[in-house]
């Protein structure tokens, strides 16, 4: 029962810190990110097992964490209020070539990642291509340009 509850007790504060840290964090990964990340998993593994390293315990600990994840996959399907919470809801960042610099401000997003998701996306240079840039719920900036006058 302690792996149970050592499991579930993590599950829920990497749920929490992840949720803290935002959506960009977890998508565009630098040497830096990846180091931590690995420094975190180290000291998940060692909070999560203690001094019990059997199979026994491995296994119950692996199996607690996935039936916690589907549980909480089940739960944010019947109540969208808590998938809201957890995972957000898209957010328009640029809007007919504006950027909403609060906006972008609040979710940790600089005109530079905008415009870098627009070249690479819709070959878009200029923000006043762009109609709207919107950060999508895993973390993605997706553009939508400009129609075109030609027609």
């Amino acid at each position: 029962m302690d792996s149970v509850m050592r499991a579930a007790g993590m599950y829920l504060l990497l749920l929490i810190v992840f949720k803290i840290a935002g959506r960009r964090t977890l998508l565009e990964m630098n040497a830096f990110d990846f180091v931590l990340l690995l420094i975190i998993s180290e000291a998940t593994q060692q909070a999560l097992l203690g001094n019990d390293f059997s199979f026994t315990g491995a296994a119950l600990t692996i199996i607690t964490l996935i039936v916690l994840d589907i549980l909480l996959s089940f739960l944010k399907n019947h109540f969208p209020r808590l998938d809201l919470l957890l995972d957000g809801s898209p957010l328009i960042l640029v809007e007919n070539g504006q950027p909403l610099h609060r906006r972008m401000r609040k979710a940790g997003i600089s005109s530079d990642d905008i415009l870098s998701s627009a070249r690479t996306a819709q070959g878009i240079e200029r923000m006043d291509q762009i109609k709207f840039a919107i950060l999508e719920k895993n973390g993605k900036i997706a553009v939508i340009p400009v129609e075109s006058q030609e027609s």
